[in-house]
């Protein structure tokens, strides 16, 4: 197809509102009620839209309807114009509202125990007004956020290779993953236990397929043994925190985590897992507003602070 005839006029944003919503649902009947259309408006913009394209987006499934191979291609993008847009006008909005722009921020575990709530307290004490929207998810789903422009940036662990647009980062510490326990745990009486010795208790590991779940993998297949009998999957800290402090459990998480919390404690397992290195994610194809860059610049400040409070590898904090 020419690419200009996607810029002719005849492809509007009803059509990337109706093609994702039919997506979204699987069928033009729920598309449509969605939508509060009729069945016979959704079948127009499809048809509009492969008349444009040159290429069919749709197929008729069993079940309802399914992208084509060119359809995810054109829904991909569809997205991401739709999230600009709601978040130009979220934008807009809140500039009438007060004055500055809001900051839509994707964290991790790694980066939503100690590092962003403390820096979003001082931005707050700083800038009472701006608005900060909290997405926390696991790191694949923040890359997808990040892409579709969901988010403005994510603070967590650094992995490039999980993002499949151009991005770059700020590495801001290294933060070793570590095997946390309750205080009172068994394990901790013994004299440098290695992983064999703690493979009776019970374990929470994150879901697959996480990074730190294929490395923890690797690590029992590198020591020649099996996973833990006892497994519960689970990345949110909400949920395994209880579990921790009531059970046997070890849980690998980063080391913060167990450091700063009164009830958990750490063993001093080693876990060789890659180095944990913790920063933020920006998008290399989108400009920053003020408002994301003030955040930036506290969090920066604030990894300084954590850094030499806990004696963390911080020799190459980044300007931005």
């Amino acid at each position: 197809m020419n690419p200009q005839r996607m810029f002719d006029g005849r492809l509007k944003i009803r059509h990337l509102i109706l093609l994702t919503t039919l997506a979204d649902e699987g069928s033009m009947v729920r598309a449509a009620e969605v939508l509060r259309v009729t069945q016979p408006a959704i079948t127009r913009a499809v048809r509009e839209a492969e008349d444009v394209l040159s290429a069919t987006l749709f197929e008729r499934k069993p079940r309802g309807m399914a992208p084509t191979e060119f359809g995810e291609i054109f829904l991909e993008s569809a997205r991401t114009a739709l999230n600009s847009l709601r978040a130009a006008a979220e934008s807009i909005d809140e500039m009438q509202r007060v004055g500055v722009r809001p900051v839509r921020v994707g964290t991790n575990l790694a980066g939503a125990y100690s590092l962003l709530p403390q820096a979003l307290v001082a931005l707050k004490r700083d800038h009472p007004k701006l608005s900060v929207s909290v997405i926390e998810e696991l790191p694949e789903d923040l890359a997808t956020c990040l892409a579709r422009d969901e988010i403005d940036l994510v603070v967590g662990r650094l992995d490039p290779q999980g993002y499949s647009t151009a991005t770059h980062s700020i590495r801001l510490y290294d933060e070793p993953v570590r095997a946390v326990v309750r205080r009172g745990h068994p394990a901790a009486d013994l004299e440098n236990p290695d992983i064999r010795d703690l493979l009776d208790y019970p374990w929470i590991l994150p879901a697959r397929p996480t990074q730190l779940r294929h490395e923890l993998d690797e690590l029992f297949a590198r020591e020649g043994l099996g996973l833990p009998q006892n497994i519960i999957e689970c990345s949110t800290i909400l949920t395994l925190r209880p579990i921790l402090i009531s059970t046997d459990a070890i849980a690998p998480l980063p080391m913060l985590i167990g450091a700063r919390d009164e009830h958990l404690t750490l063993l001093p397992t080693s876990l060789a897992t890659v180095p944990r290195s913790i920063g933020i994610t920006m998008p290399s194809d989108r400009s920053l507003s003020a408002s994301a860059r003030s955040l930036i610049d506290v969090l920066i400040s604030t990894a300084r602070t954590i850094a030499r409070d806990n004696v963390l590898d911080v020799n190459r904090v980044l300007s931005a």
